[in-house]
């Protein structure tokens, strides 16, 4: 089996953050729209759908990966807030959980292929680790950004800047440091999360809530547009393909070092 992870270039990160939002704002919409109760199995099967289609391809394909990691983004933020929502647990109590649970997912992970690089992605253990990685990574941002935004009640552009901050410290710190790739990439991954919610939000919500009231339908559609045509970009152009092991050497623990922001 190919890699069947995108190479992590600029357009991965705006990407993944777009996607984030519109996960965020898709499932607020839903679920004031259709209520929970349809929108929460609706969420289910999409989300079934895109992980089928991406885990029985061969290799990396653009649409199908991007389509998994919306339908996580969407279907995640609703099994995430439902903890909140649903059954009234603090947000604080379900960021320990998700961490928790982050954590278990990479140490498993790490223990049973002996690293966490994405750059191999090339055997079905590896690829259902990666997506669990994933999963676990949205819920537990879907988390904290609600616990800063609400709880601690910096609002939703704040938590965005604060989150914005946060996100671009890993990356600089390992072209400029020289900080583990590993350690930089899932850093900046599980920032991404918070990042593109709080900013939805900010534009979505009502300005009873500190927001500008765009409405979540209207910047869903927005970001659903603003990524369709992205992911058409790089499918056309193949920027982000995997090169599956036609670039230069690793270093001793098989992560290549030159390719987080190419």
């Amino acid at each position: 089996m190919l890699n069947k992870v995108p190479q992590v270039t600029a357009l991965f990160w705006v990407i993944k953050i777009l996607t984030t939002g519109m996960g965020e704002t898709a499932s607020d919409f839903l679920n004031h729209t259709i209520g929970p109760v349809v929108a929460v199995p609706l969420g289910f099967i999409a989300f079934s759908i895109a992980m089928v289609m991406q885990l029985r391809s061969r290799r990396y394909t653009a649409a199908k990966y991007w389509l998994a990691v919306t339908m996580v983004s969407v279907f995640g933020t609703m099994i995430a807030d439902a903890g909140h929502v649903g059954l009234g647990i603090p947000y604080v109590v379900t960021s320990v959980v998700f961490a928790v649970a982050l954590t278990l997912v990479m140490v498993t992970w790490r223990r049973r292929e002996g690293t966490l690089s994405i750059h191999a992605i090339n055997t079905k253990p590896r690829e259902l680790f990666y997506w669990a990685t994933v999963i676990a990574t949205f819920a537990l941002g879907t988390a904290v950004g609600d616990m800063t935004a609400v709880t601690f009640g910096w609002g939703y552009l704040t938590s965005g800047i604060v989150f914005a901050i946060g996100f671009s410290i890993p990356l600089i710190a390992m072209h400029r440091f020289r900080l583990n790739e590993v350690l930089a990439f899932w850093t900046a991954y599980i920032l991404t999360r918070p990042l593109g919610a709080s900013f939805a939000d900010w534009l979505g919500v009502p300005t009873s809530r500190s927001g500008l009231g765009l409405g979540t339908g209207l910047v869903t559609l927005a970001l659903a547009l603003m990524i369709t045509v992205l992911v058409a970009f790089i499918a056309l152009t193949g920027r982000d393909r995997p090169d599956n092991g036609t670039q230069p050497p690793k270093d001793p623990d098989g992560i290549r070092l030159s390719r987080l922001s190419s």
